[in-house]
């Protein structure tokens, strides 16, 4: 098989939750913990750091996987979903696994994957672990596809573990209030192994600190001890200068990013108070974190946060997806010098959109759409639904063709937006 015909394989054989949504999910570990046993538990062989969130686990993934890179370990990194390419979830050094290895692999364990049946997700998880293995990484950074608890990455027993914050997601499968989404991602918190969470919640708080004292570990909360502030964003130099300061000792440290989202700000910290926990068994000098935060994007391909597409007209992608993260990016959006604004947006099916709308600005001509996965929203229900909210456009019925036709009417100093989800944003690039 080619290495197209391979990942087509897998999608045909193995039910994927980016792409079919809730027929994918599964409840429990069993079939990780086999597919763990069957490798010969990879991941023992190697340190990890483990981190969960609804909104910034991806970006805080990147970070701290860039600054153990500038460190000068050999660092891998399993992310999810992809936005491209289906190697996008596992690299090392910011490189992907080759084409070859991922054909390799599948036809090697082509038996055992139809007994085992496991979901896309889960073979992932084992051939990300497997290769890291293989290839003698230092260090890993996993990022949790999915709450924590059941997570198929929580078998691992890492270094450190880090929650970012509690939202709006997935609540039909990790529960319906903010205090039960926060127990099942406080599941990734294991015995004497110290916790950082990135956002002091009054809805959650105290769920973490309890886990801690039953898991017998510290819990740290970034932002009471870090505070970062952010300059402005240049898209011609295609950064933005941070200001971090401890807040312990109110010692200053400055920096640059090229992660252009306000939402950086919070993340920034995060990474921080994650750093300052692995330092002394990373041996990561100041100079090292610093030039991991600048380096992120070339150090480990990093996409879709805030990227800068185009800058005549301004076009702009952002892979927030929940109310929480899209928040971020409104307030962003609106303080954003621009002409006309254009919104290319589409949602999956199963995402509440009544929610979502309000949120988005009125003034803006919409491009609604539909990503090319089965999950995607119908774009001319979309289109229906936004009229309540005040949203007006037209409906297309590809990312390709409505970008098409936000290009073709943009001026040189208009403002064209991609996002709503993860998928739109795929397609875009």
């Amino acid at each position: 098989m080619t290495y197209q015909e391979t990942v087509s394989y897998l999608y045909s054989l193995l039910p994927a939750y980016h792409r079919v949504g809730k027929p994918a999910y599964k409840g429990d570990l069993n079939n990780t913990l086999e597919l763990d046993r069957l490798f010969g538990h990879p991941h023992t062989r190697y340190r990890t750091v483990h981190v969960a969130g609804t909104n910034g686990k991806g970006s805080v993934s990147h970070m701290i996987a860039s600054v153990l890179q500038a460190a000068g370990w050999r660092t891998g990194l399993y992310t999810s979903p992809h936005l491209k390419d289906f190697r996008e979830r596992m690299r090392i050094d910011g490189r992907m696994m080759a084409e070859e290895d991922v054909i390799s692999f599948v036809e090697e364990h082509d038996a055992l994957i139809r007994r085992v049946q496991p979901s896309f997700f889960e073979l992932t998880v084992a051939m990300a672990f497997d290769w890291f293995a293989r290839m003698r990484i230092d260090v890993a950074v996993v990022e949790v596809g999915m709450g924590g608890r059941l997570d198929s990455t929580n078998i691992i027993t890492p270094e450190l573990s880090v929650i970012t914050n509690i939202g709006h997601d997935h609540m039909e499968f990790l529960g319906k209030t903010l205090e039960a989404v926060a127990g099942e991602k406080a599941g990734i918190i294991k015995k004497g192994v110290p916790v950082v969470i990135g956002e002091t919640q009054d809805e959650t708080e105290q769920v973490f600190r309890a886990r801690g004292a039953a898991m017998n570990t510290t819990v740290t909360f970034a932002d009471s001890v870090f505070r970062c502030s952010l300059g402005s964003f240049s898209a011609s130099r295609a950064r933005r200068g941070f200001r971090l300061t401890d807040i312990r000792n109110d010692s200053v440290l400055r920096g640059f990013t090229p992660l252009g989202g306000e939402a950086q700000q919070k993340n920034i910290q995060t990474v921080a108070a994650a750093v300052e926990m692995l330092s002394g068994s990373f041996g990561i000098r100041r100079d090292q974190f610093l030039t991991g935060m600048a380096d992120v994007v070339a150090s480990t391909g990093l996409l879709g946060r805030w990227q800068v597409l185009s800058r005549k007209p301004l076009m702009v992608c952002d892979t927030g997806h929940n109310r929480e993260g899209l928040e971020y990016v409104m307030r962003q959006i609106e303080s954003t010098p621009r002409n006309k604004l254009r919104m290319v947006i589409g949602f999956v099916s199963d995402k509440d959109i009544s929610s979502l709308l309000p949120i988005f600005p009125r003034d803006a001509t919409y491009y609604f759409t539909r990503a090319s996965v089965p999950r995607a929203l119908d774009e001319k229900m979309l289109m229906a639904e936004a009229v309540n909210y005040g949203l007006t456009g037209n409906s297309y019925p590809s990312v390709a063709e409505a970008l098409g036709a936000a290009r073709a009417a943009a001026g040189p100093d208009d403002m064209i937006f991609i996002g709503g989800s993860t998928f739109v944003v795929a397609d875009a690039l």
